[in-house]
């Protein structure tokens, strides 16, 4: 063969798939093709002509219809043998139940159908919601969308329906086409086929018939097929070649189904305003025969108006099916239309080839779909069924996907350096957008700020630097409303002439179209539906936490063409997810939840709240319980708890940690050398590497306030309290409790002083964090409290965690440690519970930090990261490495350099199942906070146990902590 025969040969096949004029295999084929033959062929025998015509209607029926609709059904099917029905409106149980009924009724059992796009909700209540298509179309990997296809298949089939009317294939050239946009995966051809044919391909595999609409194109119109018959007005050329792509791909690919759409189509159709629905000019010329389509062609409504209206019902239903459709969908007048096409078969104008042609398409299907073999939709177990948590996690993998930076200008996103920034939260908009704001505060510090002119917003924005505004539109139909107001728009654009700002957009992207300048605008980005996992998602995306992948499947602005996409990665920041996408089970973690709600009803602790993160991902945040046992107060995810001894991994160990990296000091610094003071005491040759091992024979414990009071009432002496703020009494230990400041020296003498254990042995002592305090402050001239904030609280966007929160949070937001009747006598809420810690002015190195989960989780994480967390390099990995080492294992000393480790026998800190590499801290008020890097893996737990006394062990008796602990490794089904 020479190379010009061959190129030849090229080019026609070229031609040839362009055109869609090669043999394509029949879609509706079975398996079993030569089984299915016989059926047919032995039902198609076996039926009367009214049997055989009853077939070509599919009619509509609503679960929650009244009884007269209801009734109108039944007599379709039993009297006119309607070959489908399709459902519209209900709800899942109800339709189950109607369906096995109708069915009951049918000689020939019934393909039934649904308009599912984005999953039953589209027609069904409480039934599980996949996005819209325009989300998917700018989700740039194909098998997500695959898989959506293929779980909207599986909830359909599970509901007994064998065709879903999905998915919608028009090119949206015209963002006022008040049919199809959200509906559509976008303008690009290219994209709305790969779109298409994945979603065709996961659907079509669980066992349910696709069904392209609205050919041969319903994107450039801006008016309501439901209320006339709109006009395409594209040339043939421009039709086959953008409009007839996604077609042309599809029937490659198997598409079961095709429905004509409700259309005047002048270059394809002569015939002035001439339905396409009706026209043999598209439906058999162009559809059959020219693309070579041999699956089930459906009109669409032909109760519509512009079809029903065109002539009189019966006669418009003759009209169709003589123009090549096979099915013909939601007749004005079923019975009449019936009548119509048998007059018509007897009286020679429809033959019998025709005839046969569509209902042995139909019977082709109905076997395809099992319907040979037929059993009843099971009602048990049906709405979860069709609410499975698969589902969840796949819609948040869908969005986590789509959600798309269009501009980011200075590289503003994501956010860094939150120690410098003074965020805002401007909502726009008339839908809530509370899960958006209550996802930054897990970041950072965002007031939700307003005013009601701009004046005041300007005014009540000064403080600020940097401006989110959330523009939230309804998402509950995709034909919701979904343009900026005029005022919003100039609001915006004042915004963006004095503020950083960052615009995210909770609707379809053509709400960009109306802005005239997006020049001032830093940040701009599409999240395209107002549900909470968007709001949620979006949040992370602007704070680092997930990448932004999405591309923007329409333009949406003079600036911003279809094709825009910034990809924004993720700073290694928290994010917030589903334990499913991180290989764990929320099934197994219920054991979690039952053993947090024991803790509280046995009396353990009165709240607590609970946190496991894995891979970077918090997969379990959860409040328990209450401030105190019959309190009024409900615990909170963002209530502040005293940490206790955790305060020395969190606060005091990070600076040390630090300062060794620095080569201030090192391992084998001595304490003399640290504070000079411990010159000439037996403290001074003590290493730090064996203090913060405690394996350096200091004292467990000093009850300093013991000796401050008095010896007969226990009750604070004079000499050292007063119940005012005057001269030496200057600093707070409790409400109306203040110490004298040159206890502080006095606390440091006694330990000085204090005896060495007489053997060198493991034992965990407060003693050196107090005395790495006053190096610490020593060192920088500053306290531990500011040191913490500025080096690390800060910069993490840890802003829930503070010493002494009284002076940041209010009071309520505190939950009480204990009614204190031995040294302070009252209620300490928002007071450390450390005597040492409090006399200190509640900034302690072992004690006096409180916080809440999440924060804690991110401190624990950026450990877990090697030292980076958000951008910044806290500490390199090799000084993580050189505090998770357990120094003195082989004397029986577990502690790393002030992380605590695993146990090395039976008993210890954790479940005994934890990695050796895995590090952490519990504290005495019920606190606890453990990373494992081989699972990469944290969990925090923070309770207060000590409430109303911390005489109450039963928390510490029953190994709660580390029960959960236990737990949360057997949820891991990686």
């Amino acid at each position: 063969m020479t190379r010009r025969i061959r190129s030849i040969i090229t080019l026609l096949t070229f031609l040839c798939i362009s055109q869609g004029s090669i043999a394509q295999q029949d879609p509706l084929l079975a398996q079993n093709a030569e089984e299915q033959q016989k059926w047919v062929d032995s039902l198609y025998d076996q039926m009367t002509l009214d049997e055989k015509v009853g077939q070509l209607f599919m009619v509509r029926a609503y679960s929650n219809g009244n009884q007269k609709h209801i009734e109108e059904v039944e007599k379709l099917v039993k009297d006119y043998h309607v070959g489908g029905i399709i459902f519209s409106k209900g709800a899942p149980y109800k339709q189950a139940l109607l369906n096995n009924k109708l069915q009951a009724l049918a000689q020939t059992k019934m393909l039934m159908a649904m308009d599912a796009e984005w999953g039953l909700a589209m027609r069904l209540d409480s039934t599980f919601a996949y996005p819209y298509n325009m989300m998917l179309g700018a989700v740039k990997d194909d098998k997500i969308i695959e898989k959506v296809g293929q779980r909207i298949g599986e909830h359909t089939r599970r509901l007994g329906m064998h065709i879903n009317f999905a998915p919608d294939v028009d090119i949206n050239t015209n963002p006022d086409n008040p049919i199809i946009g959200n509906r559509s995966f976008g303008e690009d051809p290219e994209n709305v086929a790969r779109k298409a044919i994945a979603f065709t391909k996961g659907m079509q595999s669980a066992g349910v018939l696709a069904n392209a609409k609205h050919f041969p194109g319903h994107g450039d119109t801006e008016s309501d097929s439901h209320k006339t018959l709109p006009t395409i007005s594209f040339s043939k050329e421009r039709i086959d070649s953008v409009e007839l792509y996604p077609y042309k791909r599809l029937f490659q690919e198997g598409l079961a189904s095709v429905m004509v759409a409700h259309l005047n189509v002048p270059s394809l159709e002569s015939r002035q305003n001439f339905p396409s629905t009706l026209s043999k000019a598209i439906v058999t010329d162009l559809l059959k025969e020219r693309l070579n389509f041999k699956g089930l062609i459906f009109t669409d409504a032909m109760e519509m108006k512009g079809v029903a209206n065109y002539d009189d019902p019966g006669e418009v239903d003759l009209k169709a099916f003589m123009a090549g459709n096979d099915v013909l969908l939601i007749s004005a007048d079923t019975p009449k239309a019936i009548g119509k096409i048998v007059e018509a078969y007897n009286n020679n104008t429809i033959t019998e080839e025709r005839l046969a042609h569509s209902v042995k398409k139909i019977l082709k299907a109905k076997f395809k779909v099992g319907l040979d073999n037929y059993a009843n939709v099971a009602t048990e177990n049906l709405e979860a069924d069709l609410n499975a948590l698969d589902d969840y996690v796949l819609r948040e993998e869908v969005i986590e996907n789509a959600i798309t930076v269009v501009q980011n200008k200075y590289g503003i996103l994501p956010i860094k350096n939150l120690e410098k920034k003074k965020i805002a939260y401007v909502k726009f908009g008339d839908d809530q957008g509370a899960p958006f704001l209550q996802a930054m505060q897990r970041y950072a510090k965002v007031d939700e700020v307003s005013g009601d002119n701009l004046a005041d917003l300007l005014e009540n924005l000064k403080p600020y630097n940097t401006v989110i505004v959330g523009f939230h539109r309804s998402d509950a139909t995709p034909w919701k409303a979904f343009k900026f107001t005029d005022k919003e728009k100039v609001w915006l654009y004042e915004l963006g002439r004095v503020k950083d700002v960052v615009l995210d957009v909770f609707a379809k992207p053509y709400a960009l179209l109306d802005l005239q300048t997006l020049t001032n605008l830093e940040g701009i980005i599409v999240s395209y539906q107002n549900n909470a996992v968007a709001q949620d998602k979006s949040a992370q995306v602007i704070f680092g936490g997930l990448t932004a992948k999405g591309i923007l499947p329409v333009t949406s602005n003079n600036e911003l063409p279809v094709g825009t996409s910034v990809v924004v990665n993720n700073i290694k920041r928290l994010q917030y997810g589903l334990p499913e996408s991180v290989g764990m089970s929320s099934e197994r973690l219920k054991k979690v939840d039952s053993m947090a709600q024991l803790t509280i009803k046995s009396g353990m602790s009165p709240g607590l709240q609970l946190l496991i993160a894995r891979d970077g991902r918090v997969i379990y945040n959860k409040a328990f319980g209450r401030h105190i046992y019959g309190g009024d107060r409900n615990v909170k995810e963002t209530d502040l708890y005293d940490l206790a001894s955790l305060t020395k991994i969190l606060a005091t160990l990070p600076v040390v940690m630090k300062l060794e990296e620095d080569g201030v000091i090192d391992f084998n610094t001595r304490l003399g050398q640290m504070l000079p003071d411990l010159q000439k005491s037996n403290k001074e040759d003590l290493s730090l590497l064996k203090v913060l091992s405690h394996y350096a024979r200091l004292k467990p414990w000093i009850p300093f306030y013991i000796s401050t009071l008095d010896s007969a009432t226990k009750k604070p002496l004079p000499k050292y309290y007063s119940k005012d703020k005057k001269g030496k009494f200057d600093v707070k230990v409790a409400d109306n409790m203040y110490i004298r400041k040159d206890l502080n020296d006095s606390i440091f003498k006694e330990i000085k002083d204090s005896d060495l254990l007489s053997r060198l042995q493991y034992r965990y002592s407060d003693l050196g964090y107090f005395l790495m305090k006053r190096f610490i402050e020593d060192h920088y001239g500053e306290s531990l409290a500011e040191i913490t904030q500025k080096q690390l609280y800060q910069p993490l966007g840890a802003f829930h965690t503070t010493f002494n929160p009284l002076t940041k949070f209010k009071k309520g937001d505190i939950v009480p440690t204990e009614i204190d009747d031995y040294f302070r006598n009252q209620t300490l809420q928002g007071y450390v519970h450390d005597m040492g810690a409090a006399m200190q002015g509640g900034v302690g190195g072992h004690a006096g930090l409180f916080s809440t989960a999440n924060d804690v989780a991110k401190i624990m994480q950026m450990y877990l990261q090697n030292g980076y967390y958000g951008g910044d390099n806290f500490f390199q990995p090799t000084t993580i490495d050189r505090f998770n080492t357990c120094y003195f294992c082989p004397e029986d000393v577990r502690r790393g350099v002030g992380f605590d480790k695993p146990q090395l026998g039976e008993s210890g800190p954790t479940c005994g199942c934890v990695s050796m590499t895995s590090f952490g801290h519990s504290g005495f008020t019920g606190t606890y906070a453990w990373a494992d890097p081989d699972q990469e893996l944290v969990y925090v737990f923070l309770s207060n146990r000590t409430y109303p006394t911390m005489e109450n062990r039963k928390l510490i008796a029953e190994g709660v902590r580390t029960t959960i602990q236990e737990y949360i490794y057997e949820a891991i089904v990686e």
